[in-house]
């Protein structure tokens, strides 16, 4: 059985730090591609950034800067190191895997962790 469990969400007043981790049982981590999603009060999911199983970054204009994606595929976790943060940063993140078969993409989710960036 596949599981992602994000942890390190919270209450951080503008400016701070937070570092989410997304731990992954069930999976070969270095075999995905390995994405942070978000999603705020009353809009859509969105990416965040993205790791390539090759090493390949990728960050939305909104968080370049400020945010690293890394993973330790030892471990088997990913991280987001969340710097500089904003009020416009609250949201529930997710982590997210995604492989492709041939045809098929195989996709997994974790649970989400709440970060709420206010003073």
């Amino acid at each position: 059985q596949v599981q992602l469990v994000e942890s390190g969400g919270g209450l951080v007043q503008p400016g701070g730090s937070l570092r989410l981790s997304c731990a992954a049982s069930g999976i070969i981590f270095s075999f995905y591609d390995m994405s942070w999603y978000r999603q705020g009060p009353g809009k859509e999911r969105e990416l965040v950034a993205r790791i390539t199983n090759g090493g390949s970054t990728d960050y939305a204009d909104s968080v370049k800067g400020r945010f690293t994606i890394s993973t330790d595929n030892v471990e088997n976790t990913a991280n987001l190191q969340m710097s500089s943060l904003k009020p416009e940063d609250t949201a529930v993140y997710y982590c997210n895997v995604e492989k492709r078969v041939s045809s098929r993409t195989i996709t997994y989710w974790g649970q989400g962790t709440q970060v709420t960036v206010s003073s």
